[in-house]
């Protein structure tokens, strides 16, 4: 059984809550894309925990976790993250935790021109989150990568580093103004950091097809939503990655293999971290309330989350293009405060009301078309059947079912592991 956990919108959507959660009936949870620009945040009986890298079901010892083939590794970072975890007591061995040999290193030197090109940018930036992501999958596709299966092999490394390293100081010097970069501080900073997961690399793709033959059941975990995908998201403010249930088995290491069931987490109303257009933004102090109720702070950066009201519009389009077959919808309990709940059911483009999502010069113009639902004004974080939630609370969850035209199998009411409510 392959099922795959995929972002609706613009990331931050509740895929590492979920994962949790629905990790307890998994025996493999795979990230398959991305790196540590975004985190999902975890609160279970261990505490609360911001995974930037690390799977989600790292916190579940009986799943074995798999960093897939698609993922870009900054290994100093991984390595403050598995210490914070062992810290609090979580197993981390090469027996619960599998890296795949063709996973790219994210380098220092993709972490300066990254924040380089930023600056160079200046009020025309993509938002990026520092984290060098988008200088590595270039040099992935230019095939100046190095790879986490290069560690296994120091002569190989440091020929490869000297290949490689110079092109890249070349760029850091003469377009940026930026110090030299040498192959034997590279090496010395892969030995370092790299070097002490040499145990733990192997060939994901024969680990997991042999698990799913065996019939194991085998959980894809995105990184972002669809919105943020490099192919169908609101390029250029993307990742740099398919964040897309589609490029789950290949970036998991298994393209051959088929998804089963694909689960789509959208949030009971919208937030976005980083540039580009954003139909349903509130400002001010709409903004500010939902902002602070909801604690819309970016899990890896810090940063404030744009806010908006619920939009099916962006929603629709999200969930044709991961192919859902059903969705969670969290943060339901954040909209207690609110007399009323707004939903964007359409936009306005060069004065014609479209309720399909649109691209390019369209979007930037698009305004949303807000209609108000009764809001519930209670605390829902208790329930646990949707019949315990009050009718108002109900009536939303049903609108937006419509609205959207998927079903919504699960309520999430809090961030705790067990506060959520499972339709059917």
């Amino acid at each position: 059984m392959l099922t795959a956990i995929v972002g609706i919108n613009w990331g931050d959507e509740g895929k590492g809550r979920m994962v949790d959660l629905l990790s307890r009936d998994e025996d493999v949870v795979v990230r398959y894309q991305g790196g540590n620009n975004a985190g999902h945040t975890v609160v279970n009986h261990l505490g609360k925990f911001v995974l930037n890298l690390l799977p989600s079901g790292i916190l579940r010892e009986e799943v074995v976790c798999v960093m897939g083939s698609g993922m870009v590794i900054d290994v100093e970072h991984l390595s403050r993250e598995v210490k914070k975890l062992t810290d609090a007591g979580v197993k981390i061995t090469p027996e619960n935790l599998k890296i795949s040999d063709k996973a790219h290193i994210c380098m220092p030197y993709h972490v300066m021109l990254d924040r380089m090109e930023e600056a160079r940018l200046k009020d025309k930036k993509f938002g990026s989150t520092g984290r060098g992501i988008s200088p590595v999958y270039g040099d992935k596709y230019m095939k100046k990568g190095i790879r986490m299966g290069d560690l296994l092999h120091p002569a190989y490394l440091k020929e490869r580093l000297e290949t490689v390293v110079p092109f890249k100081s070349m760029n850091v010097e003469k377009i940026y103004g930026g110090e030299k970069i040498t192959a034997g501080a590279m090496y010395e900073w892969l030995k370092t950091y790299g070097m002490p997961f040499t145990p733990y690399i192997c060939d994901v793709s024969s680990y997991l097809d042999a698990a799913l033959t065996e019939g194991k059941r085998v959980m894809l975990e995105a990184q972002l939503g669809a919105l943020r995908d490099i192919d169908f998201g609101i390029y250029p403010f993307t990742s740099s990655s398919s964040t897309i249930a589609g490029y789950g088995p290949v970036g998991a290491g298994i393209p051959g293999r088929k998804i089963d069931l694909t689960v789509g987490i959208m949030k009971a109303y919208s937030s976005c971290v980083g540039e580009g257009p954003f139909t349903v933004e509130m400002d001010g102090r709409e903004a500010h309330d939902l902002r602070e109720a909801g604690g819309e702070y970016g899990a890896a950066t810090g940063r404030p989350r744009r806010v908006g009201a619920f939009d099916a519009v962006a929603s629709r389009y999200g969930v044709r293009m991961q192919g859902a077959d059903c969705l969670a919808l969290t943060k339901m309990d954040v909209l207690s405060y609110m007399d009323r709940v707004p939903v964007c059911t359409a936009y306005l483009v060069n004065g014609k009301t479209v309720t399909d999502f649109p691209t390019g010069e369209d979007l930037n113009s698009a305004e949303p078309v807000i209609e108000y639902l009764p809001g519930w004004k209670c605390d829902v974080s208790s329930a646990r059947s949707f019949d315990d939630l009050p009718e108002a609370a109900r009536n939303y969850v049903l609108t937006l079912e419509k609205l959207v035209g998927c079903p919504i199998r699960y309520v999430s009411v809090g961030p705790e592991r067990e506060a959520y409510i499972e339709r059917y």
